[in-house]
């Protein structure tokens, strides 16, 4: 058989490949392995070598590490080491040192042929360990040409000869896990330096492990590998601060390596038995760069900037960058090449190494994150090749270099490249190259899969050639011969802008000396890119781009400066006087003169001019002399200045008396989307204390505490103070004292995060650790903003106290520390590793879900969304814009002064702008000066407005500018330019300027402080405004400096947010979003007026201030119908965004159109909030707020003071027209008030209050911004999140549109990763992926929304509910059926401790029931008692439910549910540290009782630590009783009394935790439950003794439970007495008392009777209430007792009621089982059965006694009980409504049967239906109903006497008393004709006898003789409405004769 093959025969054996992909298959559930032969043949062309013939792999492959594999790994035994040999780590076994550190200068012997080899130890990270190893045996520079095997020398002890590396890794004490290998632990190249120290150098390159990129887990599962960061190209990442390390050679060294180690088809290691598993990580450094994204791996990655490592790079003096270069190829930078082409070109490093560069390094740049896109590129295709062998290959070089070649091409002219979309087009080529594996692959991921995951769908991209996406044949012919001329074919098409240099050049080298060589000659002026391409014959490809556009070049320069050293270079340019030249340059207006002359021909029409003349006036200072942001402070003017103004200042003030009627301060409560906000962080927390992992115990809380952590930023600080004092939490929380009257007064609970926050952390985590009731929660506010490590942060920088602090040990590990991240941009802190788990975040609502609505808000939030919808709205004048007159100016100026950084040269030609709009609009420069040319028409805009608002009110209420520049020399000049031209122009009192530099205070003029405590109306003298927002209305240009915004909130006076200088460069979707967030606006939506085309009453401004340009002029027209197409609307209208003129060019063909009601796309993040309206209401300045009112000042209209968002303004003032807006209309009608007044008579302020600033952009920023990629989101929203993160894969799908705010966090948490400095980095725990902290939230939501006000309202209703846990619902009645005057017999002192048995003989038995809980049952004759006659209405069945209830707080003697989790309880609760449940057996209890008849078989489940209360047998183990003391034991620390609590229903509510009310008292406690709850009740009790009730009783009530407690307690008696009578004990001295508790008794109380204002009750334990009732003297002689219950009003007759008393006994009984033995509970009872057990052991003469000096607090649970029995039907297990006269029936009828138990019908029907049965004894207490024998309720209107037939019985006296009723429930032969004949009965008195069956019925009519007086009727017999099978009763009626 011919082979058809093109390939050769692979040189593995048939055997082999049959065995791996056999194995691939039975290891993967996905992936359709490769067909076995497809793996014997090599491709048709095999990549050669450098000599031209095919390279065999498998050597090396052979020679890979054995754990790549994808089974588990085998576990390693190293050989034990010889007796007596050295085992210390870093040591041979013959005990020398191996250590580089120590060998570093020490002489070694190396033999010939040998060389110096680093060896890394897992024990010693920071060391190596030499040794000398043969060269033959490591590979090249290529990672080739390695033999096999090993032959190594000992460097400390001299041993040579080492053949097997194991043996030698055994000599040296590796200690490994894993067998050893070279590759793995042969690390580095070791030589010695210029001054002879041994140093580690270039790692070793061994192929498949630095070149093959490590993945780190199964892209199928869904987490990609961690390939370099894939920034922007205009962008890069800052290092870690630590010490600087020789990164050029590790850069060299990892690029060196990389070079050849990544073929294009480079597949799994073949070695036998072993798979390839992508989680493998190599220990090689590079290999770990480069899926880590190690700073290492990028060049810009550096401690001390980018700039100064590039020239390291260069200069040819660094002899590491050898292993980077070709041997004897360099390439000479030009000498002033920078001053030549005024631009410095970048390099990017593409495919193979750089040549060595020589000369003016410094004047090129170096980049390699276009090799660093290459690389990632290569990593998803193995992704598939962890399922075995597979037909799916990466992007081949040249695919990818022709690839970049036409995104190049398409790029703009100005634009600057983006790695993001150069990473999208390289997927989008492999993923359809490969649609049909991918889909093969991807088909049988599950759904669960999918619904975790993002699927890879990547969206066309623009400008790449549809045909690029080639198959897997067609990418395989392009091949390097044909890649110059594709290349050059596609840059033909943009002519001169991109250069493809390919078949002219042999070498990189040779391709950029003729690039250099033509920019000097200026031949690539018009040129942007130059691509190097080298395809020589037996060479790989290479190539590289070398950026020479201008404009690029700069954007690339300034992007490799992190943040920081950009503002640091700033700082240097300006120190050094760089910019003198530029300032001078702009101050030069050409033929119009220059800036100062101008200035000093300023003229003052009808003001006094300044005193100050142009000699005395100091010069202004240069940027080189500029003081520091910190000399600045402070000295806004100078006193000459001051001076001037001084007698101008009254005089102003004085003139402030016209009051602007549209301004007032008004009141409001927290909106309603914030309270929404903070219940959702509630419900959180609760979600944590409810979890099963008991991380949180709120119960064990009694109060809040909190400490809120900001930025460094005094005016965060001082606003988030304000915020904190006017919302009235601390006096809520109770930590706000009444001296408290200012916010400086609160300032101890905000903390700055600089050098002082660490004082005040580490206060709190004292408090926490001493204050184990206080839940402190630590707020950490814009979480955002420091998320860098401790470890690599530095103390000078500041940062890294966030990690050092708050992810301390301390704070981690206190149990009751919360921790709540607040944040407006959480994506930093949702990674792979982040430690807020996905459950635990909350996000603001959006404004477009579809429960907005339900907060009933009245405002919209306007943010970034919907400032880029205003660009797309056909609005006039988008709110977001750029001005193009200024990017003209700048662009010019770049380019004429390339040293210079471009915010410098912005910020010059921005501040030089509005000086000249100063000059131009104030009025006071000669018009014959044409100022208007040399500004912009924004600028002029803005500037007109300023100066205009302020004069049309008379408050001289105006707007707010906001220049937002980051520097803070440069914001220090801007700030001090700006000042000297406002006061030559005499506009010092027309609006002020502001420096607004994070680290120091507000510095505001005395004037304009003077205004706004007029505004304010405040009366203290020494206030001063401490935040933006108490600004409200103060005309001023507002100068922001700082690196990014920390979080200060804007007023809403802002109109202008001046952006036109912030940087290009750093293009994060944080860092973008937070700038835009500055101009984030809440409008009001609900004042809109009705739809009116009239013509708008705001929009007639005064002439003066507008402004006449040719742009506005060509705009007219466009929409005649428009109300902006008047010539009024046309012009400039300072209050108006619809009417504002047009930039010059700032956007396309703008349209006016009417605003689209349709809600456009908007950020995830962007969301839509509504304000309550809220009465007005003038007051003075916010005063604190009073408990519970939380009341916050707000600025009219709203400014806020409570929380971050901005105010609601007042419905009467005019609503301008907003583009972008849904739902707001383009014209409205005036008010009859602003249409007549004048233009200066109405408050311009509150007119433009309504309208979101506007914002102007960089046009760069514009362009990115507002566009939108396939999804239809902005393209921002694709960046990377943040700087201190990196993506996990660059080949991650694209956000949704659809993602909501839950779906973006899975998003980033599976796609990101931290960096190195990343704080989160080290929370990574192995194996495990969600090492979350249990106790940490995360609140995010749009800036300035409102979560200020959210997270302190939070904390209010938090502190509430733990109030409100902490307090518990107490049954508090008063006892019924008392008489009215007590009665004057004293039986026992008041004082006396234990009731007299002889005094208690002599106390009457009280028949009355006196719980309240018993008021609707019959009541018990008693004579000489007479009731009252105003009865209350008979109470529902239900009626315990609404019963009277008090909150009363729990005390330290509580007993508790199943929630509460203190420290204490785990082990009494059954819980370990661990938390499993300790292990129980189950006993089965055998006894026999004579009433049932048969023997019962109950089940105990003890758990092992309770098994010593129990007997067992000796033999099988099996249980034979409870072990019981004796009377005569005691003991402090133990209860006697086995406790027995019956529980139905109640697992989790039930309070079965004893151990806080025992005081910590030993006691036996036994759970009795039904056996169909046995489980549950096991799950949540697992140390719990239970008792399991017979099968037969689960559907019994109370009666069963107490009935087989006290007859199995009797039984256990007796074989106690009998087991202590074998043992030689006294028999009669065992302990017969038991304990019958309710499982609602929460608390116990004893009275006080030596306090001043008489009795006073307070909280005992249970422990001593027991052991007072177990010490009484004569106790046996009782055969049950109790104690009361407690009321509120239970002590007003306590002397009444003396000490104890004889009477019924409720919930709480201690009963002795042996004197009561004759007695026994009605098993068959649902209801009252402790009346009727009380009634029969009275009559039995036994003693019962109530000691009523302790009480017992019942907690209300509405949920399980006895009580709770529900009648259905037997037709469906739905309950019915089923009446009571249904409950019985006439016997053989056919009725609806019910499925209920008979017993419990028959009570209920007799308690609802006796008015029918007993029409005599309704409310006729003298003629009560004779029951014998038993007490059943016949509801409150009937009362029942108790007789006993028993003989000897005591009964009451029924001499001449006439019954109107008889009773006779399942009389027995005690009962007898004779006893009955002893009564006597009204005439028609109502005869009722029950039996268990009809025959019994007769029987007993007939052996009672009741025929002879009783009248009976056949219709008079019924029966309860249940089935034969379930036994129903019969009852029998008739009358007296």
């Amino acid at each position: 058989m011919g082979n058809s093959y093109a390939g050769q025969l692979r040189t593995t054996r048939f055997e082999e490949v049959l065995h791996n992909s056999i194995e691939a298959s039975l290891r993967s559930n996905t992936v359709v392995p490769r067909p076995v032969f497809a793996q014997l043949y090599l491709e048709t062309e095999r990549p050669l070598t450098q000599n031209g013939r095919a390279e065999n792999n498998d050597y090396d492959d052979d020679e890979e590490e054995g754990s790549d594999s994808n089974s588990p790994p085998i576990p390693y035994q190293m050989k034990p080491p010889p007796e007596g040999s050295c085992t210390t780590d870093g040591f041979c076994q013959a005990g020398r040192d191996l250590r580089l550190a120590s060998l570093a200068s020490a002489p070694l012997d190396v033999p010939p042929g040998f060389i110096l080899v680093g060896v890394k130890s897992q024990s010693l990270q920071d060391n190596v360990l030499v040794c000398a190893v043969d060269h033959r045996f490591l590979p090249d520079e290529q990672g080739c040409n390695a033999l096999l095997g090993f032959l190594g020398n000992c460097m400390g002890c001299g041993q040579q000869g080492f053949r097997y590396f194991t043996e030698f890794a055994n000599h040296i004490n590796l200690k490994l896990s894993t067998q050893p290998k070279k590759q793995k632990h042969l690390k580095y190249h070791l030589y010695r330096n210029n001054n002879g120290v041994l140093v580690k150098g270039a790692p070793i390159c061994w192929r498949g492990h630095d070149g093959r990129i490590r993945l780190e887990s199964n892209f199928l599962e869904g987490q990609m590998p961690v390939p370099p960061p894939n920034m922007t190209l205009t962008h890069q990442i800052v290092g870690y601060t630590g010490p600087h390390v020789d990164q050029v050679s590790q850069m060299a060294d990892a690029s060196h390596s990389l070079q050849n180690g990544v073929p294009a088809n480079a597949g799994p290691p073949k070695k036998r038995h072993k798979g390839w598993s992508p989680e493998s990580s190599s220990a090689n450094t590079v290999s770990e760069n480069a899926a880590k994204s190690s700073p290492q791996l990028i060049v810009a990655q550096n401690t001390n900037g980018v700039r100064a490592e590039i020239e390291t790079l260069l200069s040819s003096s660094q002899g590491s960058l050898g292993s980077l270069s070709v041997p004897g190829l360099s390439v000479t930078v030009p000498d002033q090449l920078l001053q030549t082409c005024r631009l410095q070109p970048v390099i990017f490093k593409g495919h193979g190494p750089l040549p060595q560069f020589t000369g003016n390094t410094s004047d090129a740049l170096v980049s390699s994150l276009l090799h660093s896109c290459y690389l990632s590129s290569q990593t998803l295709p193995r992704v598939y090749q962890h399922y075995g062998p597979s037909p799916i290959q990466p992007l081949s070089t040249e695919m990818q270099i022709l690839l970049t070649v036409y995104y190049l091409v398409q790029l703009g002219p100005e634009q600057v490249p983006l790695i993001e979309d150069l990473e999208q087009i390289f997927m989008r080529s492999w993923r359809e190259s490969h649609l049909s594996e991918i889909r093969q692959y991807q088909q049988p991921q599950t759904p669960t899969t999918q619904g975790r995951h993002y699927g890879l769908e990547v969206p066309a991209l623009p400008g790449v050639p549809q045909h690029l996406s080639l198959s897997p044949q067609g990418q395989q012919t392009l091949t390097p011969s044909q890649l110059p001329w594709l290349a050059q074919l596609a840059a033909s098409s943009c002519g001169e802008g991109l250069i493809v240099l390919g078949e002219q050049v042999t070498s990189l080298a040779q391709g950029l000396q003729l690039t250099f060589s033509k920019l000097m000659d200026g031949q690539l002026k018009n040129t942007s890119y130059v691509v190097i391409i080298v395809t020589q014959p037996g060479q790989e490809t290479q190539s590289c781009v070398v950026v020479t556009g201008k404009h690029q070049c700069r954007a690339l320069a300034e992007s490799m400066f992190s943040p920081t050293e950009g503002l640091k270079e700033i700082n240097q340019q300006l120190s050094t006087g760089f910019a003198q030249e530029l300032i001078q340059y702009c101050n030069v207006l050409g033929q119009d003169g220059d800036m100062d002359s101008i200035l000093n021909s300023a003229t003052f029409d009808g003001i006094e001019s300044s005193p100050v003349t142009n000699t005395q006036e100091p010069p202004e200072r240069s940027l080189k002399n500029t003081p520091s942001p910190k000399d600045k402070h402070g000295q806004k003017d100078s006193p000459a200045e001051n001076s001037r103004d001084a007698p101008r200042i009254k005089d102003r003030v004085n003139s402030l008396k016209d009051i602007c009627t549209e301004y007032f301060v008004q009141w409001r409560e927290v909106r309603p989307i914030q309270l929404a906000v903070a219940r959702k962080l509630l419900s959180h927390v609760c979600a944590i204390a409810d979890s099963s992992t008991q991380n949180l115990d709120l119960g064990s809380f009694d109060r809040v505490s909190f400490l809120i952590l900001v930025p460094p930023s005094e005016v965060t600080f001082q606003q988030t103070v304000l915020h904190l004092w006017s919302s009235g939490v601390l006096r809520e929380l109770g930590g706000l004292e009444q001296e408290c009257v200012c916010p400086r007064d609160v300032e101890r609970y905000v903390v700055k995060m600089d050098g002082s926050a660490q004082a005040q952390i580490d206060r709190l985590i004292q408090e926490a650790h001493s204050n184990s009731y206080t839940l402190y929660i630590l707020i950490h506010d814009h979480a955002h903003w420091d998320v860098s490590s401790a470890t690599y942060s530095g103390s000078d920088c500041g940062l890294g106290l966030v990690d050092q602090l708050i992810n301390s040990r301390h704070v981690r590990d206190s149990p009751n520390i919360l921790i709540l991240h607040v944040t407006s941009f959480p994506f930093t802190l949702q990674t792979q590793y982040t430690r807020i788990s996905p459950y635990n975040e909350i996000h603001w609502p959006s404004a477009f879900g579809n429960d907005v609505d339900l907060y009933h808000e009245r405002t919209r939030y306007f943010g970034v969304s919907e400032l880029i919808d205003s660009t797309r709205s056909g609005a006039s004048l988008p709110l977001m814009r750029y001005d193009s007159s200024f990017e003209s100016m700048a662009t010019a100026l770049e380019e004429r002064f390339p040293k210079l950084h471009s915010a410098v040269i912005r910020t010059i030609v921005l501040i030089q702008h509005y000086c000249i709009a100063l000059m131009a609009a104030s009025g006071r420069i000669n018009s014959s000066h044409n100022l208007h040319k040399h500004t912009s028409v924004e600028t002029l805009e803005i500037v007109q407005s300023l100066l205009s608002a302020a004069q049309q009110c008379p408050a001289h209420h105006g707007h707010m500018v906001l220049l937002r520049i980051p520097s803070l020399a440069l914001a220090a000049w801007a700030h001090q330019r700006l000042s000297r031209v406002r006061r030559r122009l005499g506009l010092e009192d027309s609006f002020e300027i502001i420096l607004g530099n994070p680290n120091h205070a507000l510095n505001i003029g005395q004037t304009f402080i003077d205004r706004i405590k007029i505004w304010l109306k405040i009366e203290e003298p020494d206030w001063v405004p401490c935040t933006y927002l108490e600004l409200e209305a103060l005309p001023c240009i507002l100068i922001l400096s700082g690196a990014e915004p920390l979080g200060e909130s804007l007023p809403r006076s802002l109109k202008y947010c001046d952006l036109r200088v912030i940087s290009c460069s750093y293009l994060q979707r944080t860092t973008l979003e937070q700038e835009l967030g500055l101009a984030a606006y809440l409008v009001q939506t609900d004042s809109r007026p009705p739809h009116n085309n009239g013509p708008r009453s705001d929009s007639l401004e005064s002439d003066a201030e507008k402004l006449s340009s040719s742009e506005n002029e060509e705009d007219e027209g466009q929409d005649k119908n428009s109300p902006l197409s008047s010539s009024h609307q046309t012009q400039s209208c300072s209050d108006n965004a619809a009417t504002e003129p047009l930039p010059s060019q700032s956007t396309s063909s703008v349209t006016v159109q009417k605003a689209s009601t349709e809600a456009l796309p908007t950020l995830a993040q962007s969301q839509t909030q509504l304000v309550p309206q809220v009465s007005s209401q003038s007051l003075s300045y916010p005063q604190p707020a009073q408990y519970q009112s939380q009341p916050q000042c707000q600025i009219q209209p709203q400014a806020p003071v409570a929380s971050q968002q901005p105010p609601v303004p007042p419905v009467q003032t005019a609503q301008p027209t907003v583009p972008g807006l849904p739902q707001w209309q383009k014209s409205k009608s005036s008010s009859p008030d602003s249409r007549s007044s004048s233009p200066h008579l109405s408050c311009s302020w509150a007119r433009g209050v309504m309208r979101p600033p506007s914002v102007l952009l960089p046009r760069a920023l514009y362009d990115i911004i507002t566009a939108s990629d396939s999804s239809g989101l902005p393209r921002c929203t694709s960046f990377l999140p943040h700087i201190s993160v990196a993506w996990a894969s660059s080949f991650r799908p694209l956000l949704s549109k659809m993602m909501t705010c839950t779906e973006q966090s899975l998003y980033y948490r599976q796609w990101t990763v931290p960096r190195s400095y990343h704080m989160d980095t080290s929370n990574r725990t192995e194996g495990r992926c969600d090492n979350f902290h249990p106790r940490r939230l995360l609140l995010s939501g749009p800036p300035q929304v409102g979560k200020t006000g959210a997270y302190l309202h939070f904390l209010g209703i938090l502190s509430r509910m733990l109030i409100r846990l902490m307090e518990v619902d107490i049954y508090d009645e008063e006892d019924i059926n008392y008489l009215s005057q007590a009665e004057g017999v004293q039986y026992h002192p008041p004082n006396a401790h234990w009731p007299n048995t002889d005094v208690m003989k002599t106390m009457p038995f009280d028949y009355n029931i006196h719980d309240p809980k018993y008021e609707d049952i019959s009541a018990v004759y008693c004579p000489g008692y007479n009731p009252s006659t105003e009865k209350p209405q008979v109470r529902q069945e239900d009626v315990y439910l609404r019963r009277r209830t008090s909150r009363i707080k729990l005390s330290k003697y509580a007993a508790y549910n199943t929630y509460h989790h203190c420290e204490q309880c785990h082990q009494y609760l059954g819980f370990n540290p661990r938390y499993q449940m300790y292990e129980s057996t189950l006993h089965a209890f055998t006894f026999t009782h004579l009433l049932l008849g048969e023997e019962i078989q109950l089940y105990f489940i003890i758990p092992k630590s309770k098994e010593h209360y129990f007997s067992f047998n000796k033999h099988g183990g099996q249980l034979e009783g409870m072990r019981l003391p004796l009377t005569s034991d005691w003991s402090p620390d133990s209860i006697k009394s086995p406790i027995f609590t019956p529980t139905t229903g109640r697992h989790e509510h039930g309070l079965f935790n004893l151990f806080h009310a025992m005081d910590g008292a030993s006691h036996l406690h036994i759970l009795v439950v039904k056996e169909y709850e046995m489980a549950v009740y096991k799950k949540y009790w697992p140390n719990h003794i239970m008792l399991v009730l017979p099968t037969v009783f689960n559907g019994a009530g109370i009666g069963a439970a107490h009935f087989l407690i006290k007859e199995l307690s009797y039984h256990n008696l007796e074989l106690e007495r009998s087991r202590r009578s074998e043992g030689g004990g006294p028999a009669g001295e065992v302990w017969p008392f038991i304990i019958l508790a309710d499982d609602s008794c929460v608390m116990w109380n004893a009275v006080d009777l030596d306090a001043r204002n008489g009795p006073v009750e307070h909280s005992v334990s249970l422990k001593q209430v027991l052991q007072h009732m177990e010490a009484c003297p004569e106790l046996t002689h009782y055969s049950l007792c109790g104690i009361r219950k407690w009321s509120s009003h239970g002590l007003t007759g306590f002397k009444q009621m003396g000490p104890f008393s004889r009477g019924h006994l409720h919930d709480f009984l201690l009963l002795n089982v042996d004197r009561s033995q004759n007695v026994q509970y009605d098993q068959n009872r649902f209801t009252c059965h402790d009346v009727d057990f009380t009634l029969r052991l009275h009559s039995a003469g036994l003693f019962l006694c109530r000691f009523n000096s302790f009480s017992v607090m019942k907690k209300q649970i509405a949920i399980g009980g006895y009580r709770t029995f529900i009648i259905k039907t037997k037709m469906t297990d739905v309950p019915t409504s089923v009446g009571p006269s249904q409950y019985v029936c006439a016997p053989d009828s056919k009725h609806l049967f019910l499925a209920t138990p008979a017993q419990l019908l028959l009570e209920k029907y007799l308690q609802h239906t006796s008015q029918k049965l007993f029409p005599l004894s309704i409310k006729n207490y003298a003629h009560p109903v004779l029951s014998v024998d038993c007490y059943l309720n016949l509801g409150p209107e009937v009362t029942v006497c108790f007789v006993s037939s028993r003989p000897h019985a005591i009964n009451i006296t029924t001499t001449g008393l006439l019954f109107s009723g008889l009773l006779l429930c399942f009389a027995d032969s005690f009962v007898t004709p004779g006893f009955l004949k002893k009564f006597s009965f009204l005439k028609g008195a109502t005869l009722c006898v029950i039996g268990a069956d009809r025959s019994s019925l007769r029987h007993t009519v007939g052996r009672l003789e009741l025929e002879e007086e009783w009248r009976f009727r056949l219709s008079d017999e019924f029966q309860t409405a249940n089935a034969k099978e379930d036994r129903p009763l019969f009852f029998l009626t008739g009358k007296h004769i």
